[in-house]
């Protein structure tokens, strides 16, 4: 299994945004200097994250962007959710019964490792 360049940069950026947390908002620019990102595939997970309510942005002079929830709350799951969905990552194409004994043991290795990264909190990194 692999996750996308994108939840990598989004995970990264969450750590930042948390030890950066009381301080001023972080604008775009300067955040991709620090990410070593461009402005443009930056602003694009930053939508993403604004859009699953983890961040917010400011706009104007003193804009920028900073959490949107207390850092306790923000896990991993919730990271890599906004970023690439919540699609299983195993279907099973071959057995049409609805029962594939396969599918079943796929099915319970993602949700622990689901559950493991709900629990996973990005401040626990830190």
């Amino acid at each position: 299994m692999k996750y996308t360049k994108a939840t990598n940069y989004a995970l990264h950026i969450m750590a930042y945004l948390v030890q950066q947390q009381g301080k001023d908002n972080l604008s775009l620019q300067p955040l991709a200097s620090h990410m070593n990102i461009s402005p443009t595939y930056l602003s694009k997970i930053l939508t993403q994250l604004v859009k699953a309510d983890l961040i917010q942005s400011a706009p104007g002079m003193n804009g920028g962007y900073s959490l949107r929830k207390s850092k306790d709350e923000i896990s991993f799951y919730d990271v890599i959710q906004a970023i690439e969905g919540s699609g299983a990552l195993f279907t099973c194409e071959m057995d049409e019964s609805n029962d594939c004994h396969i599918e079943r043991v796929m099915r319970d290795a993602e949700e622990k490792m689901v559950n493991h990264l709900k629990e996973k909190k990005i401040y626990e990194i830190l």
